[in-house]
C-alpha cells in the first residue's frame, strides 16, 4: 500500500481498540479461517443442489442466484474483517453470529426456492443488517461511522423483498431478483441516499494485501470443494482405470485453474492495488473482489459439478447440459480472470481468448462425447494457457528486469 493510501486510512478509520492496527501489513488471522469452514459448506451445498436438479435450466437459475447471495455474504463481512480485528472478543463474536447465521441459510440451500425459502431469505437478510448494525453501534461519530450508516439502510431496505419472496412462491423470483439487484447495487451506487448523496471512493481504505489473501482463500476453499466432490464420486463408484483416468483428469484441471489464478492474475492484482493511490485503492478493491471474483469463483463451481459427472459415469456421453458444465466452467473462470486483468491495466495476451472461444465453441462439438475426452480437451487448453501466460510473464519480468538495471 502506498503512503498516501496509509495515511488516508489512518485519517479514517477511528482508533479504537476492536480495529486493526494501522501501520503495518495485515494477515489472515486463525479466525477468518475457521470463519470460511462455513463457506467451505456452502459451497458444496450449491453444487448438490445444482446436481440435484439434473443440470436442468431452473435449477442452473437457482444455484446461480443463491451462489450471488452466499457470495455476497461472505464478501461483506470480509470488508468488515479488513478494518476490525478478529483477535479481539467483540468482533469474535459478531463474526461468530455471521457464522451461525450463514450456516442456516447453507442448510437451508437445496430447498431454497421451496418449503425454506423463508429460512434462506431470513437468514441473509438477519446477518447483512446484524453485522452492519454492530459496525454503526460499535463506532464513534465521523466519516467511517456515516459510510455504515448508509451501508446498513441500504441492507435495510432489501430486507422486506427477502422475506416477501420468501413467503410468496408466486412473486418469490420477482422479489428476490428486486432484493438482490438492490444487495449488488449498492457498492455501485456508493451507498447513496437522499440529503446525503454516496460515500466517496477514497475513504474505502483496505489494506490491498490482507483483501487479497482474503479472497485467494475463498478460490483455494472453492477449488477444494471440487476435489472433495469428484473425490466422493471416485469412492462411490466402481474404480476402474476409467474412472482413475476421469479423477486425474479433474484433478489436474483443478490444478490448472490455480495455476492460472495464483500464479497468473493474483500476483498482478496484488500488484496494483499496492501501488494504488487512496482515490483508487477502494474502487478497485470494489470492481476487482467485490464483483469479478464472482464469475471466477461461479466458473469453479461449474466446473465442479462437470467434472461430478464425468468421474461418475466416464464412457458415458455427455448431453449439452453436462457440455456447457465441463466447458462453460472453465470459460467463465478464464472470462473472470480476463475481466480482472483489463481493469487492472494489465495487457491480455490473445492466448486467454483463444482458450475463451475454444471452450465455448467446443459446447455443440463434445455433447455427445464421452465425459473423458471432453475433460481431456479440456485439460489441453487449460494446460497449454497456463504454459503460455507462464512464458508470456517471465518474459514480461526479465524485460522489466533489464529496463530497471538498464542506467
Amino acid at each position: 500500500m502506498s503512503d498516501a493510501t496509509r495515511d488516508g486510512q489512518d485519517a479514517l478509520i477511528p482508533q479504537i481498540r476492536i480495529m486493526r492496527r494501522t501501520g503495518r501489513e495485515q494477515r489472515a488471522t486463525f479466525f477468518e479461517l475457521f470463519f470460511d469452514l462455513v463457506y467451505v459448506f456452502a459451497v458444496t451445498q450449491l453444487s448438490h443442489h445444482l446436481l440435484a436438479t439434473h443440470l436442468t435450466w431452473t435449477g442452473a437459475a437457482e444455484t446461480a442466484f443463491m451462489l450471488v447471495a452466499v457470495y455476497w455474504a461472505w464478501n461483506y463481512t470480509t470488508w468488515m474483517a479488513n478494518w476490525f480485528d478478529p483477535d479481539t472478543v467483540p468482533i469474535r463474536l459478531v463474526l461468530t453470529f455471521v457464522m451461525l447465521a450463514s450456516l442456516i441459510m447453507a442448510v437451508a440451500i437445496p430447498r431454497g426456492f421451496g418449503e425454506l425459502a423463508l429460512l434462506f431469505a431470513c437468514s441473509y437478510s438477519v446477518l447483512q443488517i446484524g453485522r452492519n448494525l454492530f459496525v454503526v453501534v460499535a463506532t464513534p461519530p465521523g466519516r467511517f461511522h456515516q459510510n455504515f450508516r448508509q451501508i446498513l439502510a441500504w441492507s435495510v431496505l432489501s430486507a422486506p423483498l427477502w422475506v416477501a419472496g420468501g413467503l410468496v412462491e408466486e412473486a418469490r423470483w420477482p422479489l428476490w431478483l428486486a432484493a438482490l439487484a438492490i444487495d449488488l447495487a449498492g457498492p455501485l451506487a456508493k451507498y447513496w441516499l437522499p440529503g446525503v448523496g454516496g460515500t466517496p471512493m477514497s475513504q474505502w481504505a483496505i489494506d490491498g494485501h490482507h483483501f487479497a489473501e482474503r479472497f485467494q482463500l475463498f478460490i483455494i476453499i472453492a477449488l477444494g470443494e471440487s476435489i472433495v466432490l469428484t473425490g466422493v464420486t471416485a469412492s462411490g463408484a466402481e474404480m476402474n482405470l476409467e474412472t482413475g483416468v476421469a479423477l486425474s483428469l479433474s484433478f489436474l484441471g483443478s490444478v490448472a485453474l490455480w495455476w492460472l489464478y495464483f500464479s497468473g492474475a493474483s500476483p498482478v492484482i496484488v500488484r496494483r492495488i499496492g501501488s494504488s493511490t487512496s482515490d483508487d485503492v477502494g474502487s478497485l478493491g470494489r470492481d476487482i473482489f467485490t464483483y469479478l471474483h464472482l464469475p471466477i469463483v461461479a466458473g469453479i463451481v461449474l466446473m465442479a459439478v462437470g467434472d461430478e459427472l464425468v468421474v461418475a459415469h466416464p464412457g458415458h456421453e455427455l448431453e449439452v447440459v453436462g457440455a456447457l458444465a465441463v466447458l462453460g466452467g472453465p470459460a467463465l473462470f478464464l472470462l473472470g480472470l480476463i475481466a480482472c486483468g483489463v481493469r487492472v491495466g494489465h495487457h491480455i495476451g490473445p492466448a486467454s481468448f483463444i482458450a475463451v472461444g475454444l471452450l465455448l465453441a467446443g459446447v455443440p462439438v463434445f455433447a455427445g462425447q464421452s465425459g473423458l475426452v471432453t475433460s481431456g480437451f479440456v485439460l489441453l487448453v487449460l494446460g497449454v494457457l497456463a504454459v503460455v501466460e507462464h512464458r508470456r510473464e517471465a518474459r514480461g519480468a526479465s524485460a522489466t528486469a533489464e529496463a530497471t538495471d538498464t542506467p
